[in-house]
């Protein structure tokens, strides 16, 4: 009796403990839910940069061993068809001398003409066509090496262009990693020298100088980005903020527009963005942010 009794409460407990490990992981799974319910940015944020960056950078690899090998295999194709014409041209010149011998020897027991005036003939003949394919063949010979050259020139290039490319990547996540709005733009200013046409750039460095409320500076920069790309959607965005500190509302609802208009995932960011507050309550503003 005992013994069952002991059995019945080891029973009990065991599916009370159980009971009690499920309400606690249903209160922490709760918890998390709540948790996440209520998160007003994103967990990560993904280099979006880094990764075209990566891909362009491997494509242009990829591109210049291309052309390294296709050059490879043009030289040597045009290298055999040299040898097989110089070759060519030997035994023709080979049996071209058999032919003379033979037709001298002829010439010579029926008597049209001396042995030393044919030798004298063939000689002629023979040097007139050595030097006609000489020179038929050192033209082909340096058309060759001037398509070479030119290829080694591309491929050269192409090399320039992956280390610039690798030296900008470098400079970009050494600005995804500053903190300071000054050394961000010192690290954008260093882009810009390397690649004077960089819209992102532009663009990016205006952000930077926004946080030192600098709301002129950052639009002129914006107009410089769209001088290079008139559809660039980040620089309506950021000539948006501007307007916005300068007290441009007119001008800062025409560029939040354009913006919406190229990405429409931009209307939910500039909802929470606080380089907006001031467009708060006007009712352009919260007419352009409602509207679908």
């Amino acid at each position: 009796m005992l013994s069952v009794l002991k059995h019945s409460l080891f029973i009990f407990a065991l599916c009370f403990g159980v009971a009690a490990s499920y309400a606690e992981d249903d209160a922490k799974l709760d918890a998390a839910r709540e948790v996440v319910d209520n998160l007003d940015e994103p967990l990560y944020n993904p280099f979006v940069e880094r990764y075209v960056l990566d891909e362009i950078k491997q494509l242009r690899a990829d591109q210049a061993q291309t052309k390294i090998e296709l050059t490879k295999q043009i030289v040597d194709r045009e290298h055999t068809s040299v040898d097989r014409a110089v070759t060519y041209a030997t035994n023709t010149v080979t049996y071209f001398f058999y032919l003379i011998a033979a037709a001298t020897s002829i010439l010579v027991v029926i008597g049209w003409s001396s042995i030393r005036e044919i030798k004298e003939r063939v000689h002629t003949i023979a040097d007139e066509e050595i030097a006609r394919l000489v020179n038929e063949y050192e033209g082909r010979l340096k058309a060759i090496e001037d398509d070479v050259k030119k290829k080694s020139e591309h491929i050269q290039e192409n090399r320039e262009e992956i280390e610039l490319t690798q030296e900008v990547q470098s400079l970009w996540l050494r600005a995804q990693q500053e903190s300071s709005p000054s050394h961000k733009i010192a690290i954008y200013d260093r882009i810009l020298s390397l690649r004077h046409d960089d819209c992102e750039a532009l663009t990016y460095k205006a952000d930077a100088v926004l946080e030192l409320d600098e709301p002129q500076w950052a639009a002129n920069l914006c107009h410089q980005a769209l001088q290079i790309d008139t559809e660039n959607s980040h620089a309506f965005y950021q000539l948006a903020c501007a307007y916005t500190a300068l007290d441009s509302f007119d001008e800062a609802i025409h560029y939040v527009q354009r913006a919406i208009k190229k990405r429409e995932n931009y209307r939910e960011e500039i909802s929470k963005d606080p380089a907006f507050a001031k467009l708060r309550g006007y009712a352009p503003f919260e007419k352009l942010l409602t509207a679908t």
